[in-house]
């Protein structure tokens, strides 16, 4: 593959990733404070609905060439705002919680973008106001509060400024005729019928599975040096986090939707939403439980003593746990394949038989070192050649010459040669020998001319 196709490549790869926005299905961010009557929320909803047309058609001609924005805001003096917290009320009613909203501020930005491929619609809601109601009890020592609202949903029909902002159906209906004589009476109807306005799997999602953590920062004296309000000043502040996909929370995917539609050509219609995630936080610790069904939470100005956690309770208990089983699984397989080996190796005496070896001093001689530890040889010299060692090795280089005559053999810098060393007479500077000396050195030359 050449480089430039490899380029190539990664542009587009970069270019792609780079480009493409997550659409998250529903964000929720509140902040309770159990000494206060109201506390602020939010939540934002998003979807991402895709019209493919890769054969071309009515649709293509219609939207590839397409860009329009709708946008706007109403607070809770809109009659449709009103109506949506009063769903929204309802909705928190029949799940069993007493808290109710008490102002709501509505934004919604809906986009389209046409593109030769497909077209694409962003959708987004964002939803912000009050909370109110929500403590349920309060004494000297802890205020009960209620967090069974946390699904935030509704499936009515929501009017602002003329357009239906919890269906994406009804928006196609007035804004794309084209799409929506296409879409009716198919499958992707169905799936444009979707309420937007849908927090359901945050208030499935039960908070024992969320994560917690607890931040003591406000009990300092120097609070205010990070920027915190007063209003949590001598408090830790406890939160629960969702969204992680794991095995404690299970596996959280994206959603997606999709269904085709046979008209003049062949289109897909899909929606694309990722999973929810949600953040509570409240004003003191926050420990959970459950009251007539509805989770609540215990909350007191501090921890208790003594108390500490991750931002998983138990579950890093489990993961000691867990990698303990299986070092212990490893242990018991290292030691059955050890077994096993043990087993099929060779038994019994290995090398040379020790009957055939007979022991003798070592070091013996005048001036030598002897130690109570001895050496062993053969008894014999069968096979020697495969037991002898290589340093015994004959080695012509190495051995000393062997003297030529008795004479030489009596002299002294002779036997300094035999020894390769250096010649004692020229080391001593007098000849060690008699007049028979032949070696080579000047003083003994010398020595056996006087003597001549």
């Amino acid at each position: 593959m050449s480089r430039a196709v490899i380029m190539t490549v990664l542009l587009a790869t970069i270019i792609v990733v780079g480009t493409s926005v997550p659409a998250w299905a529903a964000q929720l961010d509140a902040q309770i404070n159990p000494n206060s009557n109201f506390s602020p929320f939010k939540v934002n909803y998003q979807k991402t609905i895709f019209i493919e047309y890769p054969n071309g058609g009515q649709l293509f001609d219609e939207l590839h060439t397409k860009s329009w924005t709708l946008s706007g805001t109403a607070d809770s003096s809109n009659i449709g705002v009103q109506n949506l917290m009063k769903k929204l009320n309802e909705n928190i009613a029949d799940s069993g919680s007493q808290a109710r909203i008490s102002d709501l501020n509505v934004l919604y930005d809906i986009h389209l973008k046409g593109r030769n491929i497909n077209s694409s619609v962003d959708y987004k809601v964002i939803l912000s106001g009050t909370l109110s109601e929500y403590v349920i009890t309060k004494d000297q020592v802890r205020t009960l509060v209620d967090l069974g609202w946390r699904g935030l949903s509704t499936n009515q029909e929501i009017q602002i400024d003329g357009i239906d902002i919890n269906h994406p159906i009804s928006l196609f209906k007035v804004e794309e005729p084209l799409l929506y004589s296409i879409v009716v009476g198919t499958e992707a109807e169905e799936i444009l019928s979707k309420n937007m306005i849908n927090a359901d799997f945050i208030a499935e999602q039960p908070l024992t599975n969320w994560h917690f953590l607890f931040d003591p920062t406000g009990v300092t004296s120097d609070a205010a040096t990070f920027g915190l309000d007063k209003s949590i000043s001598g408090f830790v502040i406890s939160s629960w986090t969702m969204g992680e996909s794991s095995i404690r929370e299970g596996r959280q995917v994206e959603r997606v939707f999709e269904a085709e539609i046979n008209s003049d050509q062949k289109y897909v219609i899909r929606t694309v939403q990722s999973a929810d995630q949600a953040n509570l936080s409240a004003i003191g610790f926050g420990a959970l439980d459950i009251l007539d069904g509805v989770e609540i939470i215990g909350v007191t100005p501090t921890p208790p003593e003594g108390y500490a956690t991750t931002s998983t309770g138990d579950f890093p208990i489990f993961i000691v746990y867990g990698m303990a089983g299986m070092a212990a699984v490893a242990g018991i397989a290292f030691f059955f394949i050890s077994s096993r080996s043990l087993k099929n190796e060779k038994q019994g005496q290995q090398g040379i038989d020790p009957s055939r070896l007979v022991g003798y001093q070592t070091s013996a001689s005048s001036g030598g070192y002897q130690t109570n530890r001895g050496e062993a040889q053969l008894k014999d010299d069968t096979n020697y050649q495969q037991t002898r060692n290589v340093y015994d090795e004959h080695n012509p280089q190495n051995s000393p010459p062997a003297p030529s005559t008795q004479e030489e053999a009596a002299c002294g810098c002779a036997a300094s040669a035999e020894m390769h060393s250096e010649c004692d007479c020229a080391m001593q500077g007098a000849c060690l020998c008699d007049g028979t000396c032949r070696c080579n050195a000047e003083i003994c030359k010398e020595q056996v001319s006087s003597m001549s």
